[in-house]
């Protein structure tokens, strides 16, 4: 398979005690980011219980060499690599604007007026084209993973959900025309037993194992259910078969939620959720707006008929935008304030074994307790998206 990613640099060896430890930025099932400091600058690094990566060493390792290569302003360097006896981890740039969720929080009635969805729209394709002419399927774009720079531009982050496919090229067609590649003795049962256990279950589908990170180069699609519920597309809940388009759903969703301030599908549990992104149009409520169009486009449910990297880079709602201008902006919607950050007495390790610990018996008893209105009982998705009866 053709790689257009740069070869990987050597990245340095960090020392866990030599690095100022200020605060844990975040947490979760794929592990703890810590804000540190090494000699020169600040960093955020990322920390996972060695034990608990064995059964996803494939994500961890494939999310780290995409880092290696990555050369674009819109998505982390690597700063280097550390290992303990019971942890690993690695430092990418910090983002002091935290992420998209943060700054959408601050807005009015958590909704952002349409100048500034336009630009940050714009770097989000921009950001979702370099990664699709590599042969990157992100599948976990949602405004937790979009981190705002100290100079105000975005930046995507985590891609340990990410898997390649052959790349795309401008010549091409849009990548959801391509045919299926799929087991034919996949039965309809079996797809059931497969999605009502995502919904029986007590993980989150980004925290489903995928079955391979990285898909042999005669593949032209996944078939891994991964991403995030209220995001993830209709071909990835029915299973059959998902490529870049994915993407753009999934920037559809987003774009939703910047302008309404919430997500468009989101049910009372996950079954309905999953029901709505497969049945339901999204309710865009004003008038006819050319934003409004590249919604209703980018959340087409057919992935053969949703608009494609050129359709969006030409609509009207990017009417006059130099695109080759955009990551070069020097004042963007939001500049962050440096903060002033006092070290913190944390013991990494431990703190990481803590969260590790305290998730994995979360997941235990959210499994056990699952109520019955909760379950999906003798129903499976067919290739239309309808639930049936069997």
């Amino acid at each position: 398979m053709t790689n257009l990613l740069p070869p990987p640099q050597e990245t340095p060896t960090l020392n866990l005690n030599g690095l100022e430890i200020f605060s844990a930025l975040g947490r979760g099932s794929k592990g703890v980011v810590f804000l540190v400091k090494s000699e020169t600058k600040h960093l955020a690094l990322k920390v996972i219980l060695k034990e608990s990566i064995e059964k996803k060493n494939n994500r961890v390792s494939f999310e780290q060499r995409v880092l290696s290569r990555f050369d674009h302003p819109l998505f982390p360097h690597i700063h280097g690599v550390l290992e303990t006896d019971k942890v690993v981890g690695y430092a990418i740039d910090y983002c002091p604007g935290r992420d998209l969720n943060s700054l959408k929080k601050k807005q009015s009635e958590g909704m952002f007026s349409v100048e500034i969805i336009r630009f940050y729209a714009a770097e989000l394709v921009i950001a979702l084209e370099y990664l699709h002419n590599q042969g990157i399927v992100y599948r976990d774009l949602k405004p937790d993973n979009v981190m705002i720079q100290e100079n105000g531009h975005l930046m995507l982050v985590d891609f340990d959900l990410s898997t390649n496919l052959p790349p795309r090229t401008p010549s091409q067609p849009s990548p959801a025309t391509t045919e299926t590649v799929r087991d034919s003795t996949v039965t309809k049962k079996e797809r059931f037993f497969q999605f009502s256990g995502l919904c029986n279950s007590g993980i989150s589908p980004d925290d489903s194992e995928s079955k391979s990170t990285e898909l042999d180069s005669s593949g032209e699609k996944s078939n891994s259910f991964v991403g995030t519920e209220e995001y993830v597309a209709p071909e990835v809940i029915t299973g059959t078969g998902h490529d870049f388009a994915v993407d753009w759903w999934s920037l559809g969703v987003v774009l939703y939620e910047m302008l309404y301030g919430t997500t468009p599908f989101k049910g009372l549990n996950r079954k309905e959720t999953f029901f709505k992104i497969l049945t339901k149009p999204p309710c865009l409520v004003g008038e006819t707006t050319a934003l409004r169009d590249l919604i209703r486009k980018l959340l087409e449910k057919d992935p053969n008929r949703r608009i494609n990297v050129e359709g969006i880079k030409g609509h009207d709602f990017f009417s006059g935008l130099d695109w080759d201008a955009v990551v070069n902006v020097s004042r963007p919607p939001y500049i962050p304030v440096p903060e002033d950050n006092e070290i913190s007495e944390i013991d990494v390790e431990k703190f990481v074994h803590e969260i590790f610990a305290k998730y994995n018996g979360d997941n235990n008893r959210s499994s056990s307790n699952m109520k019955g209105q909760d379950r999906v009982s003798n129903t499976l998705v067919d290739n239309n998206g309808n639930f049936l009866d069997f």
